[in-house]
């Protein structure tokens, strides 16, 4: 096991008694999955403590997994850095289609705003407390959210196209 992985681990235990839902490492990145009301107050004590330090929101992104329980078919990914010394971590959350609100973390990092909108307009995620949650990339009248694995990929009715040689 990592040892970013431990220390990250212990002190989020030792802190936040049950919200650490799992830690592991996945493709050499240390992974934490944390209860979803939780969410909030354990990124700004990840930026906050002064032993961590991940004072730079990286990525934030949407997942879409309808192959999960109802209760986890979305989930938000946050990516934070500690520069000085180098540490990378992941922060999962998962909820279901019908509580996609989450708290905004703008006032955490400034940077969020940017990531929150996205989300919201390619996912449908409710960033509750953000000032300027608007569409970003699609059109105001889009009444869906395109990245959800709800769509097909492509016109069923295309015959011009054979698929046959890609493997499908």
């Amino acid at each position: 096991m990592s040892e970013l992985l431990e220390i990250v681990r212990e002190k989020l235990q030792n802190k936040f008694e049950g919200a650490l839902l799992n830690a592991e490492m996945q493709y050499d990145y240390p992974v934490f999955t944390l209860e979803k009301s939780n969410t909030k107050v354990i990124l700004q004590f990840l930026k906050e403590d002064p032993d961590l330090n991940f004072h730079f929101l990286t990525t934030m992104c949407g997942l879409h997994h309808p192959e999960n329980a109802p209760e986890q078919e979305f989930a938000l990914m946050y990516q934070l850095h500690n520069m000085p010394k180098n540490w990378r971590i992941r922060i999962k959350t998962y909820m279901s289609k019908q509580d996609l609100d989450m708290p905004t973390v703008t006032d955490i990092w400034k940077t969020a705003g940017w990531m929150e909108r996205q989300e919201f307009d390619f996912f449908g995620f409710n960033f509750v407390g953000h000032s300027n949650l608007t569409r970003i990339l699609n059109m105001d009248e889009m009444n869906y959210h395109p990245m959800r694995k709800e769509y097909p990929l492509e016109d069923a009715m295309r015959e011009d196209k054979d698929d046959k040689m890609f493997g499908r």
